[in-house]
């Protein structure tokens, strides 16, 4: 396919809506949840070439996870990711941050992410997956990935693919915790069958899915890095009475409901 054909096929991105959604997506992070926290972000470091990101699809928040991930983990790179048609019909705001339309089930809506999706990584972007392709609960085996993953990634062997699972869970606190890891890059090898490069692949984000649901069970916030800190203590007028009595006695007032430690690199990113 020539150059500039396969540039007319990437989504154009507007950086002012980009950057506005970006604010948008950390807002809500710090309003609705306790904290954003990641393991093993060393895996991204000096990638270069293709780059597919995976994740399981358990929540409406998956896509603001892969905003939030993108800007501060791979900031010198364009991210995009598919999306339902007719979904992104209902959100047009979506289509001018990178998220590119797929018809479902069909089979010119294969053909299109395959072609849109090949372009994109040609040119050095970032394409965001989750292949699962509707909403599953994280603790349900298996996974059963759509086939567009793993045909694209029989199609570009020189693609790196890298697991992510994502986690949303109480612990101690009134908010919930968003808890993500990355899993071990994944190569596959050259001539590898679509059903093939699917079962490697979703064993790999298995893997690193089991692996995040030991973290989330020990509760131990110093296992994470922290991206992003959120609401703390009871809120409301309880928690605005606690700060005050705190200002008027000028003792120290334990805002949450457990003390908490973090891992030494676990500071906020601006």
């Amino acid at each position: 396919m020539p150059v500039a054909s396969n540039m007319r096929e990437i989504p154009a991105v507007s950086r002012m809506t980009l950057r506005f959604f970006q604010r948008i997506v950390r807002v809500y992070f710090r309003r609705h949840f306790r904290s954003v926290m990641v393991q093993q972000t060393e895996v991204l470091g000096g990638l270069a070439g293709p780059l597919i990101v995976y994740a399981n699809h358990s929540s409406w928040w998956d896509p603001m996870v892969s905003v939030l991930l993108a800007e501060t983990l791979l900031p010198g790179r364009k991210h995009y990711a598919p999306m339902d048609a007719a979904a992104l019909k209902r959100y047009p705001i979506l289509g001018r941050i990178g998220i590119f339309p797929v018809e479902m089930a069909t089979a010119r809506g294969a053909a299109q992410f395959l072609r849109t999706s090949q372009a994109i990584l040609a040119s050095g972007g970032v394409v965001w997956i989750t292949p699962q392709g509707r909403f599953v609960d994280s603790r349900a085996r298996p996974l059963v990935f759509k086939p567009g993953l793993g045909a694209l990634a029989a199609r570009i062997p020189k693609a790196l693919m890298i697991p992510l699972a994502i986690e949303y869970a109480f612990w101690d606190e009134r908010l919930p915790e968003t808890l993500l890891r990355f899993g071990r890059p994944v190569r596959l090898e050259k001539g590898m069958s679509t059903d093939a490069a699917s079962e490697r692949l979703e064993s790999a984000l298995v893997e690193t899915m089991e692996d995040l649901k030991v973290a989330a069970m020990a509760r131990d916030a110093s296992a994470f890095r922290v991206l992003l800190r959120g609401g703390r203590g009871t809120g409301g007028v309880y928690g605005a009475g606690r700060r005050l009595w705190g200002l008027f006695t000028k003792r120290p007032v334990q805002v949450d409901h457990t003390e908490r430690r973090e891992s030494r690199d676990g500071q906020q990113e601006s």
